[in-house]
């Protein structure tokens, strides 16, 4: 039986990539997006959007700063019909100022309430005593960050004292990719790939959890990422708890190996799942393994543009219904508000659609989409997430596609 990437020696250390730093964003894309968003808050009769979460902030602007990690003077950013300005402290402006920008700049002095009045006094002056239709980019999918006196303020400021939620305007336009993002989202699952199969091939039986996630981890920054939160590394025979930490757990013949990336590349994270068995898996888990990637790739070749996502769920629900017998994976019980097969991803590493009974979003040619159906039975876990654009006569893959054999770490 052929066995891969198996390996009993952690002793060949960790290998430096030479990938190359991220390309900005070019400004004709930087001017598409910010022609899509007025274009959107038009047809949605807004006045002004007020970004908090970072990415969407990234999105509009290209800007990036180490100060976005301090609470205390946070960034922000409005959108007119006429303005995009950017928010930051005082000692930014040096930063702002090295190079030519797509945005106009303010700045305040002292920490978030001064930079949430500086905003609500600018929205102010550009209305000119007009009453605003405002959206700040709280909602789905989105952490915008800011502050009560913030939300007060726009309130106050906003036709009939609505401030609203940004979130559907915003994804209108994010949740549609050009060829530039996707080949940046394609940079960063290589990433993650890669050192998932450099490091299963130096794990050992009797490593333990956070041994081989700081190598991973460190494996993502080697190859080239430009940020990396967290990810889980689980062990386990059948106590899957997927949200939980890496431990002291140590890695024993039958154990399975989950891991779910979370690492970016030019600010595009890569969310790719990866496994691998501790041993010589048994005749059935090898059926099994085949078995829910072939389906996972069938249902990947049957998503079509024009589609819903509640159809695309249904085609799921019928090509998973012989697998699903005996599946332990609890999240996806009939009737849960939260199932689903899959979701969109970009600079976040879940965006809207979700690939659900309850989400009815028309799919279209750009978007970014994964199928991520998991098994778990007899004490094994399955799963062979893929990502891929979506173009008008079908898919294009931005993953290589899952191993045709489950890895295996040898004893």
């Amino acid at each position: 039986m052929e066995t891969r990437a198996t390996s009993n020696n952690a002793a060949s250390g960790l290998i430096a990539g030479t990938r190359p730093l991220a390309p900005d964003v070019p400004s004709s894309e930087l001017t598409a997006r910010l022609k899509n968003i007025r274009r959107e808050m038009e047809a949605h009769q807004l006045d002004v959007i007020v970004l908090t979460d970072v990415k969407n902030i990234q999105y509009f602007t290209d800007f990036r700063s180490f100060s976005w990690y301090f609470n205390s003077r946070p960034f922000f950013t409005v959108i007119t019909a006429t303005d995009l300005i950017l928010f930051a402290a005082v000692y930014e402006q040096a930063y702002v100022d090295q190079k030519p920008r797509t945005f106009a700049a303010l700045y305040y002095d002292g920490y978030v309430n001064e930079g949430a009045a500086l905003v609500a006094d600018s929205v102010r002056n550009i209305f000119k005593g007009k009453t605003p239709s405002i959206a700040i980019d709280y909602g789905e999918e989105m952490a915008g960050r800011g502050s009560l006196p913030l939300v007060n303020a726009l309130r106050e400021l906003s036709t009939g004292g609505n401030l609203q939620s940004a979130s559907p305007t915003l994804w209108r336009v994010r949740q549609i990719k050009t060829p530039f993002e996707a080949e940046l989202k394609r940079t960063a699952f290589a990433i993650c790939n890669d050192a998932f199969d450099q490091t299963i091939v130096q794990a050992r039986i009797g490593i333990t959890e956070y041994e081989l996630w700081r190598m991973m981890q460190a494996q993502t920054f080697l190859n080239g990422a430009d940020s990396g939160d967290p990810f889980p590394v689980i062990f386990s025979k059948g106590d899957f708890m997927y949200g939980r930490p890496p431990t002291a757990r140590r890695l024993e013949p039958g154990h399975y190996v989950w891991a779910d990336f979370r690492a970016t590349y030019g600010g595009y994270s890569a969310d790719r799942n990866r496994i691998a068995r501790a041993g010589e898996p048994a005749p059935w888990e090898l059926e099994t393994y085949k078995a829910v990637r072939d389906i996972t790739l069938e249902y990947c070749h049957s998503i079509r543009p024009g589609m819903t996502s509640s159809e695309v769920y249904a085609i799921g629900s019928k090509l998973w219904a012989p697998m699903n017998a005996g599946n332990k994976f609890a999240l996806m019980a009939a009737g849960s508000l939260s199932v689903r097969w899959g979701h969109g991803s970009g600079m976040d590493v879940v965006e809207t659609p979700s690939l659900g009974p309850y989400d009815h979003t028309v799919i279209c040619p750009g978007m970014i989409l994964h199928i991520e159906p998991k098994l778990e039975r007899d004490g094994a876990v399955f799963q062979c997430e893929e990502a891929f654009y979506v173009r008008e006569d079908g898919i294009d893959f931005l993953t290589p596609l899952s191993p045709e054999s489950v890895p295996i770490i040898g004893e």
